[in-house]
């Protein structure tokens, strides 16, 4: 299958998955261009990406200057607090805060480009090692203390990654943490906070994440196909 045909069928199951979902909710594909070069996403653009994902900093430096069209670059992977300002100026969302050091930084850069920086906050739901994020516990007291202290963050819901499995169904219980962490976080109205967005599927799952009451999938496999890491 080429580009388009892939495209179309990630947008035909989106569309079907929103259709099974209870929530009712809108859903932004987030077309992730780990590994893909510019000419592909390009292409991508013209067939009607808006959101680009990128798991490095290095790579949206690298790339932005060639992505043409209205696009919205989104950081969804690990960010050192030194890198930063990289970005600070590049992206629209910001989908891994999970400590308050980052916080800091990030509404640092964000007071020196005189803008706001939407951020989700990432959240541990997985047991497994190599999975990143605040521990749940904690989601609220970082939450509450990004809210006074940090005026430049707006905190627009919460990102998790629930662990690979080949049964997709074995991904639903470790959704719906996630989606009582946002009700819970959504029902306390902190001052600040906008929870708009549930960060959760991706190419092996992100249909029963939707259906699951996500409103952001972050795809890159389906759309781009098989890449080869180096």
């Amino acid at each position: 299958m080429n580009l388009e045909d892939n495209m179309s069928l990630v947008l035909s199951k989106i569309e079907s998955a929103m259709n099974k979902s209870r929530f009712n909710q809108s859903v932004e594909l987030i077309a992730v261009t780990k590994t893909v070069e510019s000419d592909i996403i390009n292409q991508a653009v013209s067939l009607g990406v808006k959101n680009i994902g990128e798991n490095k900093v290095q790579e949206i430096q690298r790339k932005y200057p060639d992505i043409s069209g209205d696009v919205r670059w989104h950081l969804i992977g690990t960010l050192q607090t030194n890198k930063v300002k990289y970005i600070a100026d590049k992206v629209d969302m910001i989908h891994s805060l999970d400590r308050i050091e980052l916080a800091k930084e990030i509404n640092r850069q964000a007071v020196k480009h005189n803008r706001i920086i939407k951020c989700l906050i990432q959240v541990k739901i997985s047991e497994e090692d190599t999975k990143h994020g605040v521990d749940i516990e904690n989601v609220i007291p970082l939450v509450r203390d990004i809210s006074d202290n940090y005026p430049n963050i707006i905190i627009c819901g919460l990102m998790g990654l629930a662990p690979y499995c080949e049964d997709k169904e074995h991904a639903k219980p470790y959704i719906k943490k996630l989606r009582s962490i946002f009700d819970e976080l959504e029902n306390l109205k902190i001052p600040g906070v906008n929870m708009q967005h549930l960060s959760m599927g991706m190419s092996g799952d992100y249909e029963i994440a939707i259906e699951e009451g996500s409103t952001m999938v972050r795809v890159g496999t389906a759309i781009f196909g098989e890449r080869v890491y180096i």
